[in-house]
């Protein structure tokens, strides 16, 4: 790791993103054994990211329920 990785996870921290978007985004750009460990570490946040990925727009059916009063 570097100075500039650092200042980048303190810009990324000020920037008050939401800790499971910032997994993601991890997940997104980690090369495969760090992906893995992620995954490994993350199982729920993994699994909603493939889902996610392979669905148009990111949308899942659960996804729909939200604001609608359906539970």
């Amino acid at each position: 790791m570097s100075l500039h990785d650092y200042r980048r996870s303190a810009a990324l921290a000020d920037a008050d993103e939401p800790f499971y978007g910032l997994v993601m985004a991890a997940m997104r750009r980690a090369d495969t054994d760090n992906a893995r460990k992620l995954a490994q570490a993350f199982p729920e946040a993994w699994h909603e990211l493939q889902a996610r990925y392979a669905s148009p727009g990111g949308r899942l059916e659960s996804d729909a329920a939200i604001g609608s009063g359906i539970v």
